[in-house]
């Protein structure tokens, strides 16, 4: 950018002659920059399973590993849409030093990204291997936190321990009526129903609700131990204390968990791991718990899964032993 005095007092600034930047971006470019840190990186990785899928013919791609190192780059400053890389290698000299001043379209991007995306998070694991390594990449404070999002089913398909007894009842009744107009030969009125095909499903829906109780079950039993434990503990806690003090304590003992489903407890028959949830905005639907682990000074993601507890305390113990 050409600058000029005026009258000993402002620099004047032109902006209609052409900037050359350096070749290299040296006095641009600080020296420990991330984004040198992560050409380097990338140059060692191997990535011979990525090249040999270019077979060759048609115009010239994009190395893979700027390619590579550019989409790494981005990621780690908060960049993510295609689109916005490609406007970055316009604007940010990192971006260009990365690119060598080449300018990647979004659809570039965007396909490269998708072609080799089981292949990216090892390689982007081992960047972050090497940074740990050497003493560069260090967590501080750790943020947490979770979204809800809608499972693949109607939360409408959810049947709770209550209905699926009653269900269960009636069907019976229907299989044991249908046995008993299937003997008692009633004449050309038993024809008008297909029998075997009436019990069959019935049959069927009996099966399924015997998953779907099983499961109530076995989700009944998990509660109840974390429950029992929870309750065993306070129980000791309060009695180590009449110890101490030689007398009772005053106010409501904890109540003992009941073992067993309890009747509004639900499972869904099309995703019976994804489990009705409070959402954003107001209102219950059929929903899975994401977490995140979030470092606050790079606003690196170092942790993630994704969890069937509707409430996000649950998941602050587990969050935080992963990011150990």
């Amino acid at each position: 950018m050409r600058k000029k005095l005026i009258s000993n007092k402002f620099i004047e600034i032109d902006r209609t002659t052409p900037i050359n930047l350096p070749g290299e971006m040296e006095g641009w470019l600080d020296q420990n920059s991330l984004a040198r840190f992560v050409v380097e990186v990338v140059e060692q990785l191997d990535t011979q399973a990525i090249e040999k899928e270019y077979t060759g013919g048609g115009s010239a791609p994009y190395p893979p590993k700027m390619m590579l190192a550019l989409i790494f780059y981005c990621y780690a400053k908060g960049i993510f849409s295609s689109r916005q890389i490609e406007q970055a290698s316009y604007e940010l000299i990192p971006v260009l030093y990365i690119t060598g001043g080449t300018h990647p379209d979004h659809d570039s991007i965007n396909t490269f990204r998708k072609r080799f995306l089981k292949q990216m998070p090892a390689l982007f694991a081992q960047i972050l291997e090497y940074a740990c390594s050497l003493g560069i990449f260090k967590l501080g404070d750790i943020s947490i936190d979770g979204s809800k999002f809608k499972a693949n089913a109607s939360k409408h398909k959810a049947m709770s321990w209550d209905y699926a007894g009653k269900i269960e009842e009636q069907l019976k009744g229907e299989v044991e009526a249908l046995m008993g107009k299937a003997e008692s030969e009633l004449g050309p009125s038993s024809r008008d129903i297909d029998i075997p095909q009436e019990l069959q499903r019935r049959e069927e829906r009996l099966e399924k609700l015997k998953e779907i109780k099983a499961e109530l079950e076995k989700r009944a039993q998990a509660r109840y131990d974390q429950e029992k434990a929870e309750y065993d503990s306070k129980m000791a806690e309060r009695a180590a204390k009449e110890q101490e003090r030689a007398r009772k304590l005053g106010g409501k003992k904890p109540k003992e968990p009941e073992p067993g489903p309890k009747g509004k407890d639900q499972v869904n028959f099309t995703d019976s791991e994804s489990r009705i949830m409070p959402v954003s905005g107001g209102g219950f639907e059929q929903a899975y718990n994401a977490q995140a682990s979030v470092d606050m000074e790079t606003m690196l993601i170092v942790g993630n899964h994704v969890s069937q507890n509707p409430n996000d305390k649950q998941e602050v113990e587990p969050d935080a032993g992963r990011t150990r």
